[in-house]
């Protein structure tokens, strides 16, 4: 089959034999491609760092007969080196890296999550004073593409306003009279109000959204990692590191 054209932005990387690597690379046009990438552990591979997590690059590529493509050139078009100098940013970024490789298909066209993760590694690396509200919200707009998104200010339920209690199974907030259907928690006002205002922010400005007590980010950053997790039916291996490095 004849080479095809394809940008994308890499989520990842394994090694493969002796010198190869599988990478895994989020496209515009042909959705996640899982790809091998032959002889870049050599010292005088052709592709160098152009194949690292966090990168945005043009590549040509080979269908394979198997699961897997073969890269055979990749052009850098943005390192976002930033990412990788600082641990609280590359905490959130590889929170955003694992989220979409999680939700996104082989080979199924998703341009406005890959849109999405562009514009949330332009945020990061741009230095925001609150990297991990950048994840959150990230992940709240990840979860309106895929039709999860948590109700903040009315019940999720019933559409009461003024809800108190928070569960994921209900779909967010909820009243206490909708709350004996699930397995709903007790939640602060606060927290539903900062998250509410993370998931319509811009991911430009979330990382400069006045940040609420600490207590309050911790629930807030708990409501929607609890909520990702429940409805993507996905653990998430990196939200340990960002809790840690969150600042």
């Amino acid at each position: 089959m004849p080479p095809y054209k394809e940008q994308g932005i890499v989520l990842r990387s394994i090694k493969l034999g002796e010198a190869d690597k599988i990478v895994t690379i989020m496209t515009q046009g042909s959705g996640k491609v899982r790809a091998v990438a032959k002889g870049i552990r050599k010292t005088t591979s052709r592709f160098g760092a152009r194949l690292e997590p966090f990168t945005h690059v043009s590549l040509m590529l080979y269908h394979g007969r198997g699961a897997l493509d073969t890269v055979t050139q990749a052009e850098i078009i943005a390192t976002h080196q930033h990412i990788g100098e600082d641990l609280a940013l590359f905490a959130a970024g590889e929170t955003m890296l694992e989220a979409v490789d999680k939700v996104a298909e082989e080979h199924e066209k998703n341009l406005r999550l890959t849109l999405l993760l562009l514009s949330g590694l332009r945020a990061l690396n741009a230095g925001p004073a609150d990297p991990a509200a950048v994840a959150e919200s990230f992940m709240l707009k990840l979860l309106l593409l895929s039709g999860f998104h948590p109700s903040f200010t009315v019940c999720a339920v019933c559409g009461a306003p003024d809800p108190q209690l928070f569960s994921s199974g209900l779909g967010g907030a909820v009243c206490s009279s909708c709350a004996s259907r699930g397995d709903a928690g007790p939640v602060s006002k606060a927290a539903l109000a900062y998250a509410d205002v993370l998931a319509g922010t811009d991911l430009s400005e979330a990382g400069d959204v006045t940040a609420p007590d600490p207590r309050v980010r911790r629930e807030s950053r708990a409501l929607v990692y609890g909520f990702a997790e429940y409805h993507l039916e996905r653990r998430m291996r990196s939200v340990p590191m960002l809790v840690r490095t969150a600042r």
